[in-house]
């Protein structure tokens, strides 16, 4: 942010296909441990999907929301996208990580999923700020895991911990 100008910094996109979705019933709600029974939904399997991968260079919940408005109004303004949230044609998934003020090295991100609005984005990452922010304040550490928003509760909540993971392997495609 330079004079209140935004850019959107894009680190990378790539392609890849929409699989099947699991819903885990009875239990826990949402998460495989302990579920009674799972359903298998396929019907966006194949869809193709791209995925824009930004810079970990955002500041705040507010900022967050900004730039990701500002990325629907450039892909419906290409028309490569309807743009439509709430039909699921356009999501976001932001990565949430603290650092003492100061430090440069960010700290274990927790991913959120599946926002669908503006207004869900931002109220989703300010309250995983101050989750982590509360985490990290009363000596615990932050668990790299996938995490859901709850617009009923207003908080996020654990979907499947990430804790072995090293991160994503992204694979670069020359042709693209």
């Amino acid at each position: 942010t330079s004079e209140g100008d935004h850019v959107i910094g894009i680190d990378r996109a790539h392609l890849e296909e929409d699989a099947a979705k699991t819903v885990h019933r009875g239990g826990s709600t949402g998460r495989i441990g302990g579920a009674e029974t799972s359903l298998v939904d396929f019907n966006r399997g194949g869809t193709p999907l791209v995925e824009i991968v930004t810079e970990p260079d955002l500041r705040s919940a507010a900022d967050a929301a900004e730039c990701f408005s500002r990325l629907r109004e450039i892909l419906v303004a290409l028309g490569v996208n309807d743009g439509n949230m709430e039909e699921g044609s356009l999501r976001c998934d932001a990565n949430v990580s603290i650092r003492p003020v100061g430090a440069t090295a960010l700290g274990t991100k927790a991913e959120v999923k599946n926002v669908n609005s503006f207004r869900y984005l931002e109220k989703a990452l300010a309250f995983e700020i101050e989750r982590q922010i509360d985490v990290v304040s009363s000596g615990g550490r932050v668990v790299q895991e996938t995490r859901l928003w709850d617009s009923d509760t207003g908080e996020t909540r654990s979907m499947r911990s990430k804790e072995e993971a090293h991160d994503y392997r992204y694979f670069p495609e020359p042709d693209l």
